[in-house]
């Protein structure tokens, strides 16, 4: 098998943009979007959104791609708008509504009380409308043909549930959570729990990590920009190593950074004792991800291959 060309026009392009998803777009249409208006070669989202869902998605390009992973496993912040007295076939506004039951009984109060009850470890059942697969197959694209298969429970952790407004038949709630939470899911449990059901009507993803929504730019702004040339849209791209604040920084001089380049572990003073690293050779250049060894040293990981 031939190897497969690259096309010349596209450009080796190395950041995160902190992209603020419109409604109606899935994750992977509205990072295409973005890709083909930087002309990137290599393009990847970190954990998609429901098409419904707007806000924050970090996309990483080119060597930045390697940094994904950890955004994937990182915490996330969300605001959600749920509907009580209505359940629907999707545990959003998208789908059908399955089930009524009156809601006018419920008081702030009430729900401030049933949310306390989910802050902190809980289980979730996935919904079927979700991108987990049944024997290879999506659940969703079961969903669809009417198929329902028995999902096993997931553990999730809840850090923070708070009742921002509340005017029934609604109420918006900030949930800060795990990965893998499924706010639908957390939504409908909610309202199960006061006995009148809910969907989602409406989510904004706020926070991913380190991220949060005050650096997020939309579409519109990215096409205006775009106009520009892709030197100005390179300027709203955030340094790689953005997205890993959580961990220390190890400072490598010329010849540990050498060594360390071609895999092998080096001993730095003064490095922490244990865990992930970002490695920098002097005071700013970005070289990768490294991990502290039992015997001190630190190890490389996930190198950066930029020119």
């Amino acid at each position: 098998m031939g190897r497969r060309r690259t096309n010349p026009n596209l450009r080796r392009v190395n950041g995160i943009l902190l992209l603020d998803k419109p409604a109606g777009l899935t994750s992977n249409a509205a990072l295409q979007s973005v890709k083909k208006l930087y002309a990137a070669r290599k393009a990847g989202h970190t954990g998609s959104l429901d098409p419904l869902a707007t806000g924050l998605l970090p996309l990483c390009f080119g060597e930045a791609t390697k940094v994904s992973g950890f955004l994937l496993d990182a915490d996330k912040d969300y605001c959600v708008t749920c509907r009580f007295g209505e359940r629907t076939s999707t545990g959003d506004s998208e789908g059908e509504v399955v089930e009524q039951r009156p809601a006018d009984g419920v008081t702030g109060l009430q729900l401030r009380k049933v949310i306390s009850e989910f802050v902190g470890e809980i289980e979730q059942i996935p919904p079927m409308y979700s991108a987990l697969k049944h024997k290879g197959e999506r659940l969703y694209k079961l969903a669809r043909q009417g198929v329902e298969v028995e999902r096993e429970a997931r553990q999730v952790t809840i850090f923070e549930l708070e009742l921002v407004h509340f005017e029934l038949p609604t109420a918006e709630i900030r949930v800060h959570c795990s990965k893998g939470t499924y706010v639908r899911t957390l939504v409908e449990d909610i309202g199960e729990r006061l006995g009148c059901g809910a969907h989602v009507c409406a989510l904004r993803r706020v926070g991913v990590g380190p991220f949060d929504d005050s650096q997020m730019i939309d579409m519109d702004r990215l096409e205006a920009v775009a106009s520009e040339g892709h030197y100005a849209l390179d300027q709203l791209l955030l340094p790689m190593e953005s997205g890993l604040t959580q961990w220390p920084d190890v400072r490598l001089s010329g010849d540990a950074a050498f060594y360390l380049r071609q895999g092998q572990p080096v001993l730095v003073p003064k490095a922490p004792t244990q865990g992930w690293v970002r490695l920098y050779e002097g005071e700013s250049r970005f070289l990768g991800m490294g991990e502290i060894l039992d015997d001190g040293r630190v190890a490389p990981r996930r190198l950066m291959v930029v020119s």
